[in-house]
């Protein structure tokens, strides 16, 4: 053979492995990949392990709710297609037909009853649903798509607290532990994305799930990538790294906005953060006079204490300084506008004066020496808020030291009530009720209250009001109870509230987020421009 004819073939040769790597590569090279930096990882794959946004943020891509929240967080059917009152104390929810989990086996009502009876049991829940089913007493299957969920006593609100219950189901999920949902074996779920890899702390990575009724997400795979410094993600978005980011940061915001490489959109969050003063202990631990000695009872107690520091905090500063302006000043659950929000309950001023005089008249005229602790890694914002709040407080005689640490140890030590100020963030579903029930009443393991307690704050006769304002039908009568148990709460200095947030999203060009009150990140609200 010719030199010229070896030349000719190995060239043809060289072709057509180029071609065929070229036809194999296509299928992957078509595929549709969502990058997104997400602010921080979440506690578990376990839906009903902690319902903080990180964890929401990964497990409602995976699990669905049997009703929906649409972006201004109105009720929309999920699993339940309908609902109604079948009696005062019971409720009927027929499901959507030929819905499938992602294994392929079919969702039904028996996975409900199984839900249902996990959520209050899941073991060391750092943030249980255990006060969304508390008014359940008894769940009937009528048939695979029909049941009657039989309650404790009128429960009005029931269909809003499910719309952020997950629903796992039984064939994977009974027996099972959350580390079994961590290491995917029980990570079942019938929601648009299937979870192919899970890194904690790193990332995790899902791919579409065909057997999904709903409309066909535009991604055929998602990327999560687990970026708690805000200045990484910025600059992960600014170079392609990834598509989306949530809560980018306040100082690159402008930039996001103004350049034409990329798409910033907001809306009025639910979430608000606030103060946990530990009301709980007799001696407040990381509380000491100024000599630093141990102080013989816990400050946090004295409600005129509690008054003090609320009065000490600038929260129109924090607000607009602090946040940026990506945050309205709180005294209260929920922002303006929305139901059982009451328009006649202020947002404490800042009076560091009377703060003074209320320090004095509780027998700290010379104040005293306390830490404020933050998780480290929960929202971007925190630890620069608590540094701010600290220094406040420091003004009217508190000296005050902020202590940062991992959510992963925070969350747990502050349920064991170690600090004697936490920080921390709520978001309500829609009702001032939420709250009430799950982070002002008082702790109780039978009736499945106060599980996000963390003040240690109880009160019976608020306690008996907001029992009252739940089992009541009418929605203005019981919008007037719920007002009025939050102004309880608020002038007993229950909890500190400091601020609402602002959801921001940010996508590079030619990729939008329909932005939503809620602060968690769903992939399917992720759309490529058309």
């Amino acid at each position: 053979m010719s030199d010229n004819l070896r030349c000719r073939d190995a060239r043809t040769h060289r072709a057509a492995l180029a071609l065929a790597a070229l036809l194999l590569a296509t299928p992957a090279a078509a595929q549709s990949v969502l990058t997104m930096g997400i602010s921080a990882a979440p506690s578990s794959v376990d839906p009903h392990f902690n319902q903080g946004t990180s964890t929401q943020t990964l497990t409602y891509n995976i699990f669905e709710t049997l009703t929906d929240r649409r972006p201004d967080s109105s009720l929309a059917p999920g699993l339940a297609l309908s609902w109604r009152p079948a009696g005062d104390a019971v409720w009927e929810f027929k499901l959507r037909p030929d819905v499938r989990f992602s294994d392929g086996r079919p969702f039904t009502a028996d996975d409900v009853a199984f839900t249902i009876g996990r959520v209050p049991n899941v073991p060391n829940a750092t943030a249980s649903f255990a006060g969304q089913v508390r008014s359940i007493t008894r769940v009937e299957v009528v048939d695979p798509l029909t049941l009657l969920l039989h309650t404790d006593g009128p429960a009005p609100n029931l269909p809003v607290d499910l719309s952020v219950v997950a629903i796992v189901s039984r064939h994977a999920g009974e027996g099972a532990t959350t580390e079994d949902y961590n290491a995917l074996r029980a990570a079942i779920g019938t929601g648009p994305f299937i979870l192919r890899s899970y890194t904690p702390g790193n990332s995790a990575e899902l791919e579409r799930n065909e057997n999904w009724w709903g409309p066909r997400p535009d991604w055929d795979r998602v990327s999560f990538r687990y970026l708690p410094n805000a200045g990484a993600r910025s600059a992960a978005l600014l170079s392609g790294g990834v598509d989306l980011i949530d809560l980018p940061s306040v100082n690159d915001l402008p930039r996001f906005r103004t350049s034409p490489g990329f798409t910033v959109t907001s809306s009025q969050g639910l979430r608000l953060v606030y103060l946990a003063p530990n009301q709980s202990a007799e001696v407040a631990p990381g509380v000491t006079d100024n000599d630093g000695k141990p102080l013989a009872a816990n400050p946090m107690r004295d409600r005129r204490v509690r008054q003090a520091l609320s009065l000490a905090i600038n929260r129109a500063s924090l607000a607009e300084r602090v946040m940026q302006g990506t945050a309205e000043p709180a005294g209260q659950f929920l922002p303006r506008g929305l139901y059982s929000h009451d328009p006649s309950i202020p947002v404490p001023a800042q009076e560091p004066d009377a703060a003074k005089r209320l320090l004095a008249a509780a027998g700290y005229p010379d104040g005293f020496r306390m830490t404020l602790n933050v998780a480290s890694n929960a929202r971007p914002t925190d630890p620069v808020a608590a540094q701010a709040v600290a220094q406040m407080w420091t003004r009217i005689g508190v000296q005050t030291t902020v202590e940062l640490m991992p959510l992963s140890a925070y969350g747990p030590r502050s349920a064991r009530m170690e600090f004697p100020v936490s920080m921390w963030g709520w978001a309500s579903p829609g009702h001032a009720g939420h709250p009430l029930v799950n982070v002002v009443a008082s702790y109780d393991r039978s009736k499945l209250t106060g599980s996000f307690n963390r003040s240690g704050y109880s009160n019976p006769t608020l306690d008996a009001l907001i029992a009252r304002a739940m089992a009541t039908l009418d929605d203005g009568a019981r919008e007037s109870l719920m007002n009025q148990a939050t102004s309880a709460a608020m002038e007993d200095v229950a909890i500190i509230p400091l601020y609402h947030l602002t959801n921001y999203w940010a996508t590079r060009r030619g990729i939008t987020y329909e932005a939503t009150t809620y602060d968690y990140t769903r992939a399917v609200l992720a759309r490529r421009d058309r």
